[in-house]
C-alpha cells in the first residue's frame, strides 16, 4: 500500500493505481523516490515502469545483506528516465532462508550481468534469468563473499 506522503508524487500515484498491492512502502527523500516493492510483483511493475512510465534505462541492479535482521537481503533496482528526465529507485525485501525474486532481463535486457553479479556475491536466484551463472568468480567457488556472515579469515580452498 501506498505511503499517504507520496500520494501526490505521479510515479507512484500512476503505480498505485495499475497495482494497489504492488508498493509496500517507498519515501521521497532528498529529491529522490524509493519505492518498496512485493517481491512477487517485480517484474510486472517494472515494465509498468518502462513502458507507461517511460523508466527506459536500469542504471543498476545491486543488494544489501542486512544480517541478522530477516527479512535478510534487500534488492536494489535504480531506474532512469530521459524524458521526462527522472529517477527512481525500487526495493525489494527478501528472506534469507531461500533468497529469490523474479529476473526482470525481459524488460531490459541490461539487467543480465547485474543480476548474475548479485547472484554470484550474494547468492539470490533471480529466476527466469536467461543465463544464470557466476560472473566474477570461479565457478568451483564456495559461498558468495558479500554476505556478511562469509568468512573472512581462513583457507576458502
Amino acid at each position: 500500500m501506498l505511503p499517504d506522503n507520496l500520494r501526490d508524487h505521479a510515479v507512484a500515484a500512476a503505480l498505485a493505481a495499475f497495482d494497489a498491492g504492488a508498493t509496500t512502502g517507498g519515501k521521497f527523500e532528498r529529491g529522490e523516490l524509493t519505492l518498496e516493492i512485493a517481491p512477487a510483483r517485480i517484474a510486472g511493475v517494472c515494465g509498468f515502469l518502462k513502458h507507461d512510465q517511460n523508466f527506459v534505462r536500469l542504471s543498476s541492479v545491486t543488494a544489501v545483506d542486512r544480517y541478522p535482521a530477516e527479512p535478510r537481503f534487500e534488492v536494489v533496482y535504480h531506474l532512469h528516465s530521459i524524458q521526462p528526465y527522472g529517477r527512481l529507485r525500487l526495493k525489494c525485501r527478501l528472506s534469507g532462508a531461500k533468497p529469490e525474486i523474479e529476473s526482470v532481463t525481459a524488460v531490459w535486457r541490461s539487467a543480465d550481468w547485474y543480476e548474475r553479479e548479485v547472484f554470484d556475491l550474494f547468492g539470490i536466484v533471480f529466476r527466469g534469468h536467461p543465463d544464470l551463472r557466476r560472473i566474477m568468480l570461479p565457478e568451483d567457488w564456495e559461498g558468495h563473499p558479500l554476505r556478511k556472515d562469509y568468512p573472512v579469515t581462513g583457507s576458502r580452498v
